[in-house]
């Protein structure tokens, strides 16, 4: 199991030139392509759907051209409900085929389907089934962070935003859990609801780098800083937060909580939109290694840093590289993906309909 889903630093999945592509364009250059990037989204009949780790340039331009900056699920149901005949997906591979198994009739293109995931490359969909052939008693859950086909393979999928109340909502109706692939956002449902759950050895690249210690030394330092942390984090630094949740609840964690002061354990890029919901306040990075490293916090996903002003641009140019996933594969991920909505929007009007009482 370890071997299967270990991810070692190689130049097959880290391309440094990508960290340093944009940031050689001068102003006008930037400039130039925000323009050709906007007549390009209305020539194509496009919008742009954009995760919150990619660059703030495009999260910019996904807002001021009436797309959607959110978290992968939203990215998909967005790009679902909306007009355009293309959806141009900025983030990571999984991202662009979640969005095309829910609109298999629209055009998918992202700026580089280099662009991949260490937890999706970490699950190998005839691994994960031979895997999960091991465990047939057992309901299997896989997070959002997979390949089509492991979502095909799987009863169903979650993001991190509601994982606990699916897994909560089988673990009561007596169902034993195969969960992958991050293993620690598995720990810290189990620990949650209590569920009996066997876990696939994965893990992100990024928020596996948080450390604990480091953590603790720099609550020292600012004693007044609320810590936010996304569950994909080691248990060490879960223990210390006063808010653990996906994207889009770490963002509305910054507006809602009493402080002045946030350490924020997650990709870097979710400060762009957490500066503008907060404008006023100090934001820290969590730190991933110790005083002496090169680099005291170095969280940001290598694979969204393909996300770029030009790759977009040349995307949009050419309609590709465009996004296709095996139709019987895209029927099974969506069953998959269906539940998931379906009891989100269940939980939804639940809590509208109390809210009425």
């Amino acid at each position: 199991m370890s071997d299967a889903s270990a991810i070692e630093p190689s130049t097959r999945y880290f391309r440094p030139e990508a960290f340093t592509a944009d940031e050689a364009l001068s102003a006008e250059e930037r400039e130039r392509l925000r323009g050709r990037i906007r007549e390009l989204l209305h020539e194509r009949d496009a919008v742009l759907v954009a995760h919150y780790y990619t660059d703030a340039e495009l999260q910019r331009l996904a807002d001021e051209t009436g797309g959607c900056v959110a978290d992968s699920l939203e990215m998909a149901r967005f790009g679902a409900d909306h007009p355009a005949t293309t959806l141009a997906v900025a983030g990571v591979r999984f991202m662009g085929e979640t969005a095309k198994v829910l609109t298999p009739d629209k055009r998918v293109i992202m700026p580089d389907l280099e662009a991949t995931c260490s937890l999706d490359v970490g699950c190998p969909p005839d691994t994960f089934a031979a895997f999960c052939d091991q465990y047939p008693e057992r309901t299997v859950v896989v997070y959002a962070n997979t390949s089509a086909a492991v979502k095909a393979r799987a009863d169903w999928v979650v993001t991190s935003s509601i994982a606990v109340d699916v897994v909560r909502y089988l673990h009561e109706r007596g169902e034993p859990i195969l969960w992958a692939p991050d293993k620690y956002l598995g720990d810290y449902i189990r620990r949650q609801t209590g569920a009996d759950m066997v876990l696939w050895d994965g893990s992100c690249i990024v928020h596996e780098a948080f450390r604990g210690v480091e953590l603790a030394a720099l609550r020292r330092e600012h004693p007044a800083a609320k810590v936010l942390v996304h569950p994909e984090s080691p248990a060490p630094v879960i223990e210390q937060a006063d808010a653990v949740g996906s994207t889009s609840q770490l963002i509305r964690a910054v507006t809602e909580l009493d402080a002045e002061t946030f350490i924020v354990a997650t990709d870097a890029g979710i400060f762009h939109k957490m500066h503008e919901a907060a404008p006023g306040k100090t934001l820290l990075k969590a730190p991933t290694a110790g005083r002496s490293a090169t680099c005291r916090s170095c969280a940001h996903c290598p694979w969204m840093a393909l996300n770029g002003l030009r790759s977009l641009a040349t995307a949009l140019e050419a309609g590709a590289p465009e996004v296709h996933v095996d139709p019987e594969t895209a029927v099974a991920a969506r069953r998959s993906v269906g539940r998931m909505l379906d009891f989100a929007a269940q939980r939804a009007e639940q809590v509208l309909g109390e809210g009425d009482a």
